[in-house]
């Protein structure tokens, strides 16, 4: 909770105490020292009063210590450390003034100068005390030379009066402004250690959501490869190939998905297997997309149950249509490539959703364009919405490439530029002949090389089989 302005004030006249009881501790000990020493100055000054002012001055400085030496009674009252020894000293100056003669008490008015001059240096408090001061010390003067002195009254302003009294009227003010001053920078202080106690509050509060976020990412990363298909069974259906997959963020909106079919068996020929794998760029930002690509995962494989799916694009339109019945009120989407590979027939289906499909064939590069509409987000018109079905004959030797595209999209370069789909179908023609492992590593390579120290812009994913 914030501290008002009154409880700042509140602590700040407390610290000013604390500082007004050190400072008057070193005013007194000073004075308990300088006070009797003082006495050789009366030797040169006034040597037929030295007796008398030497005693003056032992008394006033015995008082002050007992004032020291009690100092921890003065903690609520630390003006009191203070006031004793200036209305004593005061008290002690105007007894010495009131028998002087004219000489001497032109060299002793630099005495009193001195000891407002030090009040103002050291002095915490209200103006009230020292007005105290001043008029105590004013009626100490006024008996004592009534007593004691033969000197007319001009003689006494001229000598020396009219001075101190304007230097005495000057540290009112000096001890005022440094007193404010002081009050003014312990309030502030207290407020700043206020604020960076708030902040250091806040800031823990900060760390905690973000540690609890980060935790809850972390295991919505772990939720999200769940989803993705195991190797071994990749690797059990297709021998060479390689999938380079490198979320921006602890999640991916990019995802891989993998199955397999077999056909129906016709006119004798036995069932035969069908791989059928996807790349997916989810449409949105961070979370909302990791999510997406888990149901998005999640209707895939539901599609290869229904018997009206059959192909590629049927997957696409199920999905399309699983998307924009169940989540009418979302406008994102994702674009896909599917194809299903007949390794036995050495056919390749394909449908893709704004995302294409390579084939790279005797360092020829073949692109099958996709059809230029995303997979959900356009609810009014989801069912007059087909994708189309791609029949490729392959070749041994083919190399496939599915990807999204954050590969080509990404910025590097001496000019900061984004790397473009001609320099990518340019370095799968030139690493053709290298095993697919080679050519992961070879991509990753380059893909560093280009970023250099910019930040990773999107997700990527790039899929490579070869038949």
């Amino acid at each position: 909770m914030n501290k008002s302005t009154t409880e700042h004030v509140d602590e700040a006249e407390q610290e000013l105490k604390t500082f007004a009881l050190k400072y008057h501790s070193i005013v007194a000990w000073v004075a308990i020292i300088l006070n009797p020493i003082w006495v050789v100055s009366d030797y040169f000054n006034s040597p037929h009063h030295l007796i008398d002012f030497f005693i003056f001055r032992v008394v006033v400085s015995v008082i002050i210590l007992i004032c020291v030496l009690s100092r921890k009674r003065f903690v609520r009252f630390p003006e009191l450390m203070a006031l004793i020894p200036f209305i004593g000293i005061s008290v002690q100056n105007a007894y010495m003034y009131s028998v002087m003669g004219v000489e001497e008490l032109q060299k002793h008015t630099f005495a009193y100068i001195a000891l407002f001059i030090g009040a103002g240096m050291f002095v915490l408090w209200k103006p009230i005390y020292s007005i105290l001061v001043v008029v105590v010390s004013l009626i100490a003067n006024i008996i004592l030379f009534s007593i004691f002195s033969h000197l007319q009254l001009s003689e006494i302003l001229v000598n020396g009066g009219l001075l101190t009294t304007s230097v005495a009227l000057f540290t009112i003010v000096l001890i005022n402004t440094r007193t404010n001053l002081k009050r003014k920078a312990i309030v502030a202080e207290l407020a700043l250690a206020e604020s960076k106690h708030q902040l250091e509050i806040k800031n823990e509060i900060i760390e905690e959501k973000n540690k609890n976020i980060s935790d809850s990412i972390n295991y919505a990363q772990r939720i999200q490869q769940a989803i993705f298909p195991p190797i071994a069974k990749i690797e059990g259906s297709l021998k060479d190939y390689f999938i380079l997959f490198r979320p921006k963020d602890i999640v991916s909106g990019d995802f891989y998905w993998f199955s397999k079919v077999h056909t129906t068996p016709q006119n004798n020929e036995p069932a035969q297997e069908v791989v059928v794998i996807a790349a997916v760029d989810c449409t949105g930002h961070g979370v909302p997309r990791a999510l997406m690509s888990i149901i998005g995962s999640t209707i895939l494989n539901q599609s290869v149950s229904e018997k009206t799916v059959s192909s590629p694009a049927d997957v696409l339109n199920y999905l399309n249509k699983q998307l924009a019945n169940n989540l009418n009120s979302i406008a994102d989407g994702m674009d896909m490539t599917l194809c299903a590979i007949n390794q036995t027939k050495m056919e390749l289906q394909f449908a893709g959703a704004n995302n294409p499909i390579y084939i790279v064939r005797n360092k020829e590069l073949m692109e099958i364009k996709p059809d230029k509409m995303a997979i959900g987000g356009d609810h009014e018109n989801f069912e007059t919405k087909e994708f189309t079905n791609h029949i490729i004959k392959l070749e041994k030797n083919d190399c496939i490439y599915l990807f999204t595209d954050g590969y080509a999209d990404q910025f590097g370069g001496e000019q900061g530029k984004k790397f473009k789909y001609k320099n990518f179908q340019k370095l799968l023609l030139d690493m053709q002949d290298n095993d697919m492992q080679d050519q992961k590593h070879v991509l990753n390579y380059h893909f560093e090389q280009w970023k250099g120290e910019l930040e990773q812009v999107d997700d990527i994913l790039i899929i490579g089989i070869r038949v």
